[in-house]
């Protein structure tokens, strides 16, 4: 096994291969950053393990048979090529791809070398999600009407001085989308999507995305948006979500019948359905490192996140791409809270409308928000 990308967010990755690494279920062979491999004492690189700053020699040079990539969104498809190209499964970090016809692309890639990718959604691997979504086929709420999703977060300015593409629409030509649909609460718009597959009875097919995106700093993508998709099949799905947040909303996953309401706080897997007083954890969640490795070792076993399987999150990037540039809130309607790089902005009676929002299936523009502006709409190739 190769980790690309072994520093930031590649130190998670480390923390989950040591164990592995120590327990003999994988070797780990090599590293690959661009920069000096930060120290991870939960897990530390064992010895004689090579480092890389490319990926294509250390592909070359050790041939690893399944590759983690955990790099900036728009390098994914470049290294996730040249790794299965090289006989390698992959396991590569949210959003897999950043548009249809990259996910076209590499799904191409799949079929030609009969390898196989599995994508960093790991709530999907939570036994909450399945207990809810066992709930909705038995009929517990009843005929579906709605599928929501709503959080509120807070990022200070900080977050966007992180690394040269946060923030940012495009980096050197190649689309990022370093937004709060497309990064940070992707999990949520994916969790509704997986609720969808049941409520539908199979993939979602989009037939028409909105969104309302908005922003508070001078970045180039939403840290506040309203998204609604219309599957061709079942309900309406709605997110709304913001980085500039008042109270705090971890997550929610919302779905309304006609038998009443369940509702999954998915980063904490703590779920209420109808007839419940209160929400109750559910334990235990699959990870996306083992399953793949599951599979490898039994093809009859499924990958949770299969590439396939993220191809209506792909088509909502799609649209996020094709819209214009977030409207900008500023003045009055903002607050300040901090100073310096811990400085954190909020959006005055932003999660009322969220909840709104969720709770109407409206768009905060037929809401009649007085700052919301008129929704983007796409169909499912993206064309306005």
């Amino acid at each position: 096994m190769a980790l690309v990308g072994a520093n930031g967010h590649g130190r998670w990755h480390r923390r989950v291969i040591g164990p592995l690494h120590d327990a003999g279920r994988v070797r780990l062979v090599a590293l690959v950053d661009t920069r000096p491999i930060e120290p991870e004492p939960a897990a530390p690189v064992p010895a004689g393990v090579p480092v890389f700053t490319d990926h294509r020699a250390m592909l070359a040079d050790v041939a690893p048979d399944v590759v983690v990539i955990c790099t900036p969104p728009h390098t994914h498809l470049r290294i996730a090529r040249d790794a299965v190209a090289a006989g390698a499964d992959v396991l590569v970090e949210k959003p897999p791809v950043l548009s249809t016809a990259e996910h076209e692309e590499l799904a191409g890639a799949l079929a030609t070398t009969g390898r196989v990718v599995q994508v960093g959604f790991q709530a999907l691997g939570s036994a909450a999600l399945t207990a809810l979504t066992d709930a909705v086929a038995a009929g517990r709420v009843g005929a579906v009407s709605g599928i929501a999703t709503v959080a509120a977060w807070q990022r200070p300015d900080a977050y966007y001085a992180r690394s040269p593409w946060a923030g940012r629409r495009t980096l050197d030509g190649r689309p990022v989308l370093d937004g709060a649909l497309a990064n940070p609460l992707a999990h949520a718009v994916m969790q509704c999507l997986a609720v969808a597959e049941v409520v539908g009875g199979g993939p979602v097919e989009p037939v028409s995305i909105e969104v309302e995106r908005y922003r508070v700093r001078p970045i180039e993508v939403d840290d506040t948006a309203a998204l609604r998709v219309r599957p061709r099949h079942g309900p309406p799905i709605v997110a709304a979500v913001t980085l500039a947040g008042e109270d705090f909303i971890a997550g929610e996953v919302i779905v309304t019948g006609d038998a009443g309401r369940a509702v999954l706080e998915y980063p904490t897997d703590r779920l209420l359905l109808p007839g419940e007083a209160t929400a109750g954890a559910v334990p235990g969640r699959c990870g996306l490192l083992e399953n793949l490795l599951a599979h490898r070792a039994d093809p009859r076993v499924p990958l949770i996140a299969p590439l396939a399987r993220t191809a209506p999150f792909t088509a909502v990037l799609t649209a996020l791409q094709a819209a214009p540039e977030p409207t900008l809130l500023d003045g009055e309607r903002v607050e300040t809270d901090g100073a310096g790089p811990q400085r954190v902005l909020r959006v005055r009676g932003v999660n009322k409308v969220l909840r709104r929002v969720v709770d109407e299936g409206r768009l905060p523009s037929e809401l009649g928000v007085p700052w919301a502006t008129a929704p983007w709409r796409t169909d499912p190739l993206g064309q306005e």
